[in-house]
């Protein structure tokens, strides 16, 4: 394994538990705070846990742990949000145990979250349950009170799991664990410690296997690209049971810096909470998905009595591709004022197959304003490739392929981003083949080296060879051009519909996709909208759906077949804030959308006859159903208008 240091006066550890003791025996560290639990917006809900603190804590987690559990066996870690659950996690590692973190449910409402967590069960087969004692006692109520279904499978399933009380494992019995048998016994750098569910944008979450030493190569690799150190201050409210919110957590120790923490639904609720948490203890160094900026746009800009200091801030991280350069253009300038610096910005790559970190396009010192291709901002800058480089391959290693092939295509040209390195996950959970096909694709002419297959879109650009990542490959749209096919990226319809009424629609609840079900050359009319309105969102519907329709032609030259307004909440998205387009055209499919009203385009200059009915919600859901199947979903009333070219393509129903 390639490692790094950046302290010649020790090592680096094979895995990130290991630093913890490192740190607590240095007594300029020992009573540093390495985690800060941020309850809510009150300067005194802060609660502190020191590196001497957290590596004691762990010792006892991980001897108790052992007491029930063996090395090796799977956990499934469904405590809160909280300095608990970043104990549990290292002593899941001291304890060599495989972590399972699945946000938990809420036991009395089964729902998609109950969906996820029977997957879970089912397919990493934990030795043992991790959560508080009240969650363990709803679980225990509710699951008894179950049968039958999916619910009733998950009860069962829960019903026959060993519960651990995590305010149990904090508890000192007695002496002896880890550190007192033959040398440490917690993760070696080829044990398995984490199974990471994949976001589930273009899919099922996939359960990606991760090793100890993959994780640790990893947030090495993240801590020199960012350029950490142990006067380093994190704020972080993102998820801590996977991808960047977990990775911080290791960060942070790797770098013997200083992470502030809050729970996602504190920044929903308030989303200027982020930027105060960073002016209260000078953060250096904040990650966010990139739908926080326009969040915070729309609800945190100014707070009576409430002054801001971002001046501290040397990464901001965006994660959350595609990144538009508008975006972050406006949030720069308004919160410029407050000391927030260009040069922060930090546009990073990352997913769950190579345990979360790719690549920046940030570069310290570097007072250049990043470069922009198709309104995005890039997200790494590639070295030049081998041989012109001496033959020397990057640490990670990004190649942009043509996917039918494998063959590296010319910068400037688009196409599938995959990606090599010592932090490649193992593969996927009890999914043979397809581990197969995404974790050993092969460039030829490059003997060895495996790599990931991303399903990731991207493009190299420039003399300084900045990498674009443009889009998923589930999500193009590719439409009949006349003579050949023309492929769009979702999301440029998603943005091109949004802007046409910013004060009426949802921001990043706008889904675009093709309707489709069969392989062939799809026409422009196939091209579905679906947005969500906003609270209150009345007014003319009819001429919303126009407005959207004509901007996205007008933009991206799109005709749109279908536009559909939904209640607020409808869209589906995965626990990072992602689209899950796929999911939302089978939820229009099966009329599970509160459909407010839908209007349906022609061809040709795009028409459209309406009516105000009574129909009611099942009409909605059968046309919007039966059109998208293409099973004659179309009602014709050219009798009562009096016109054959004068159909009923829209429904209103209020």
């Amino acid at each position: 394994m390639c490692t790094e240091n950046y302290d010649p006066c020790y090592p680096d550890q094979p895995v990130v538990d290991r630093y913890l003791p490192v740190w607590a025996k240095l007594p300029a560290f020992a009573a540093k705070p390495a985690f800060i639990w941020a309850d809510d917006d009150a300067t005194s809900s802060r609660t502190a846990l020191t590196y001497s603190q957290l590596d004691s804590a762990v010792e006892r987690m991980a001897r108790n742990l052992l007491g029930t559990l063996r090395r090796g066996d799977a956990v499934l870690v469904l405590a809160s949000p909280g300095l608990r659950l970043v104990k549990l996690l290292f002593a899941c590692q001291r304890a060599g145990l495989t972590a399972v973190p699945v946000i938990p449910p809420d036991p009395a409402r089964f729902g998609p979250a109950h969906a996820h967590l029977l997957r879970a069960v089912s397919q990493t087969r934990p030795s043992a349950a991790v959560a508080d004692a009240r969650y363990i006692d709803a679980v225990t109520r509710t699951a008894a009170a179950v049968a039958g279904g999916d619910s009733g499978r998950l009860a069962a399933m829960l019903r026959s799991l060993r519960w651990l009380a995590v305010g149990e494992l904090e508890r000192e019995r007695g002496s002896g664990g880890p550190r007192s048998a033959a040398g440490y016994v917690g993760c070696g750098a080829d044990d398995v410690y984490l199974i990471q569910y994949t976001s589930g944008t273009t899919g099922v979450p996939k359960p990606v296997v991760v090793t100890a030493g993959s994780a640790a190569h990893n947030v090495r690799a993240a801590r020199k690209a960012y350029d950490l150190c142990p006067g380093s201050v994190v704020v972080s409210w993102l998820p801590q049971y996977h991808d960047c919110g977990l990775m911080f957590l290791l960060l942070t120790v790797v770098a013997g810096a200083t992470c502030v923490l809050a729970a996602p639904g504190a920044f929903v609720w308030r989303p200027r909470l982020w930027l105060e948490l960073v002016t209260e203890f000078r953060a250096t160094c904040t990650p966010v998905p990139s739908f926080a900026l326009p969040l915070v746009l729309r609800r945190g800009r100014s707070a009576p009595g409430r002054s801001l200091e971002l001046g501290s801030l040397r990464n901001l991280i965006l994660i959350n591709e595609p990144i538009y350069k508008s975006c972050v253009d406006e949030f720069v300038q308004a919160f410029g004022r407050d000391g927030l610096r260009a040069t922060s910005i930090s546009p990073s790559y990352g997913l769950a197959e190579n345990c979360t970190f790719v690549s920046t396009a940030w570069r310290g010192g570097c007072s250049d304003d990043l470069p922009s291709y198709m309104r995005l901002l890039p997200s790494a800058r590639l070295s030049p490739p081998p041989p012109s480089s001496g033959n020397v391959w990057p640490e990670i290693e990004i190649a942009v392929v043509d996917e039918e092939t494998g063959e590296p295509v010319e910068d400037g040209v688009e196409g599938e981003v995959w990606v090599s390195s010592p932090s490649n996950a193992s593969g996927y959970l009890g999914h043979p083949s397809a581990s197969l096909e995404v974790f050993c694709a092969r460039v030829p002419g490059r003997a060895g080296a495996c790599f990931v297959r991303t399903g990731d879109r991207g493009v190299v650009k420039g003399a300084d060879r900045y990498l674009y990542v443009v889009g998923r490959s589930a999500d193009v749209i590719a439409l009949d051009a006349g003579g050949g096919q023309r492929r769009v990226h979702a999301h440029y319809v998603e943005t091109a519909a949004f802007g046409s009424a910013p004060d009426r629609l949802r921001g990043g609840c706008v889904a675009a996709f093709t309707t489709s079900s069969t392989p062939r050359s799809l026409s422009q009319t196939d091209v579905a909208v679906v947005a969500e309105l906003q609270k209150g969102g009345g007014g003319d519907h009819r001429g919303l759906c126009d407005r959207i329709r004509e901007a996205v032609l007008r933009e991206e030259g799109v005709r749109v077949g279908l536009v559909v307004l939904v209640d607020g909440g409808q869209m589906p998205k995965t626990t990072s804030g992602k689209l899950r387009r796929g999911a939302a055209r089978e939820m229009l499919l099966a009329g599970k959308l509160r459909v407010v009203f839908q209007a349906r385009y022609d061809d040709g200059d795009g028409s459209v006859a309406g009516v105000r009915g009574n129909e009611g919600e099942d009409m909605a859901e059968a046309s919007a159903a039966g059109w998208l199947a293409g099973e004659g979903g179309e009602t014709d009333m050219s009798t009562a208008f009096g016109s054959a070219s004068r159909r009923l393509r829209l429904q209103s129903f209020l």
